[in-house]
């Protein structure tokens, strides 16, 4: 079973899930402000849940590289939504500030959950 380090979070998932519902499902904040709550709920056309990956994930689809060469993404390099990513491996996520999560700094870290790690 592949392992996703978020933040100080290590989350297990069956080879082949969905990036955004395995970190959905775990309570991560792969959402910044009002995009919580207003997002296209993963079908790759807001761009609200893109996210920095390192490690093996699928392909970008062609609705992810149309969504990722739209501003705000454009200028930011190495994004991927996470609704449009397949888990192939362990991996690295880091989600970055601002609405779309294109920034360079990253997000406020999320705190662990009472008794998870």
């Amino acid at each position: 079973m592949p392992t996703i380090l978020f933040g100080e979070h290590r989350v297990e998932c069956p080879m082949g899930a969905n990036l955004r519902v395995v970190l959905l499902r775990a309570r991560l904040p792969i959402y910044n402000g009002p995009a919580r709550a207003l997002n296209c709920r993963g079908f790759g056309t807001c761009g609200t849940c893109a996210v920095s990956v390192e490690g093996p994930v699928s392909e970008p689809t062609a609705i992810e590289r149309w969504r990722l060469d739209l501003p705000p993404h454009r200028a930011a390099a190495g994004l991927r939504l996470a609704c449009q990513c397949t888990v192939l491996g362990d991996l690295v996520v880091t989600k970055h500030a601002g609405l779309f999560g294109q920034r360079d700094e990253p997000a406020t870290p999320p705190r662990p959950a009472p008794g998870k790690r």
